[in-house]
């Protein structure tokens, strides 16, 4: 039995490792390398096996950095089943089609501009994601064990990080051995208001875990829920707006509710308006409501009830393209929620554009965001940033407020790995080697492996 891993190895995106067992070939996820908006050639180099190889792809959640590469693996030849939570499957859907229309649209403006290079082809296009979701099969519910094969069976466990995301448990024969190897997938804080916390299983003998903040602890979600309101008021008060760079699945949505909160409080006017300019989390909020299976026990009741927990007043969703662009003529007293979460693209870049500069508005980033990436400049403090060929002055007020991320600090990472059990190993991935790092010291004595990409190991 072998393990090999061929992404997020000492770096955070990319997730895709490689199981073989009992004769077969198992790949838990394949996710898009991410950051650099010049990460074109590395996500379009070979995968280091051979997608013809892979007899079945699991997927632990949706998000483009565990999905983003599953239409380029099935347009290279794999013809295997994916396997995933219902929720899962919906929004990897979402994910992988929009995903595809805009590697379209990047070839289509290379092309236009008369640029030379991989550009000018994309690297999967809109049948390759249709393929893709054609390849979804069995659905996999938290808690209940599927056979795989002979000598293989997978059980999926809530990780709390999404709608849907799950860490999955290997059980494994080979030869009269026996091993069970976890997956943690991305992990993510106890005690959210939308999803049940992680919840893994114990008594695993390897484990695969996240570390992307492996070396500090969030800010409180009471404190931080407190600053985003304040941040919000202040911004209204001076006559500006809000931008909000927005991660599609789960942080606009977790945010809507937080932004209810806020009106129902006090904590600023209930007359303000809000914009979801992300057709992406549009959709992603409409297929929330589709899964209460998937969160608390309290939203699922409201749900059931008929009540729409991410409807608030003033909200609107900017669909078009055109609706968006009339977004910048506002002057004042508008939220704008808008992807990407790292502004490497998407509509936030224009509301970036027009606000930047203005002493009255604000910047709220609200989740991580990876070196190299426009978010993380402007977070590190640049005064000016270039966008769409022009020099952008950085005069508006920025916030960063780290208590909303998906992920699990460093304390509830050690709190995971402890009830997976006393694993014989421990693979540390999808993390900064600066995170990495400092959980490995935080898990002394236990062994613990930091893999490179294409490391392969015994197991």
């Amino acid at each position: 039995m072998k393990i090999s891993f061929h992404g997020a190895a000492r770096q955070v995106t990319g997730s895709c490792h490689l199981v073989e067992a009992a004769g077969r070939k198992i790949l838990v996820d394949c996710g898009m390398f991410q950051g650099s908006r010049e990460l074109h050639d590395e996500n379009a180099a070979g995968f280091g096996f051979d997608p013809t190889d892979i007899d079945i792809l699991l997927l632990t959640h949706a998000h483009l950095d565990h999905c983003g590469r599953i239409p380029l693996l099935v347009k290279r030849g794999f013809s295997g089943e994916i396997v995933s939570t219902s929720a899962t499957r919906d929004l990897a859907k979402l994910v992988m089609m929009d995903s595809a229309y805009l590697h379209e649209e990047e070839a289509r403006r290379h092309h236009r501009h008369g640029k030379r290079g991989g550009h000018n082809e994309p690297l999967y296009d809109t049948m390759d994601a249709l393929d893709a979701v054609e390849r979804f099969g069995r659905v996999a519910v938290y808690g209940k064990t599927l056979d795989l094969f002979d000598g293989v069976r997978a059980t999926f466990h809530d990780a709390g990080h999404i709608l849907g995301s799950a860490s999955i448990l290997l059980d494994l024969t080979e030869s009269g051995r026996h091993r069970r190897v976890l997956f943690s997938g991305d992990i993510g804080p106890d005690d959210r208001p939308l999803l049940n916390n992680p919840s893994p299983p114990a008594n695993a003998d390897i484990v695969v875990m996240e570390t992307t903040y492996g070396d500090r602890d969030h800010r409180s979600l009471d404190a931080s829920v407190a600053e985003f309101h304040d941040a919000i008021d202040e911004a209204d008060r001076r006559g500006g707006n809000v931008i909000i760079p927005t991660f599609a699945l789960e942080r606009a949505q977790e945010l809507i509710w937080f932004l209810r909160q806020g009106m129902e409080s006090g904590a600023f006017r209930r007359s303000l308006q809000v914009f979801l300019d992300s057709p992406m989390a549009i959709s992603a909020t409409r297929i929330f409501a589709r899964h209460p299976e998937a969160m608390r026990p309290e939203l699922s009741e409201m749900i059931r009830a008929g009540r729409d927990p991410f409807r608030l007043p003033g909200l609107h969703f900017t669909q078009e393209t055109q609706e968006s662009m009339a977004l910048n003529r506002i002057r004042a007293g508008a939220v704008i929620m808008a992807g990407s979460g790292m502004c490497t693209g998407g509509r936030v870049r224009h509301h970036l554009r027009h606000n930047l500069p203005k002493p009255d508005s604000s910047v709220i980033f609200v989740g991580f965001a990876a070196e190299g990436t426009l978010a993380r400049i402007i977070i590190d403090g640049a005064r000016k940033v270039k966008l769409f060929g022009r020099e952008i002055p950085v005069n508006a007020h920025i916030h960063t407020i780290n208590g909303f991320s998906a992920h699990a600090g460093r304390g509830d990472l050690k709190k995971w790995h402890a009830r997976s059990g006393r694993p014989e190993r421990t693979f540390l991935v999808h993390g900064e080697p600066k995170a990495m790092d400092a959980f490995a010291r935080e898990l002394a004595p236990a062994k613990v492996e930091r893999p490179a990409i294409g490391a392969s190991y015994d197991i």
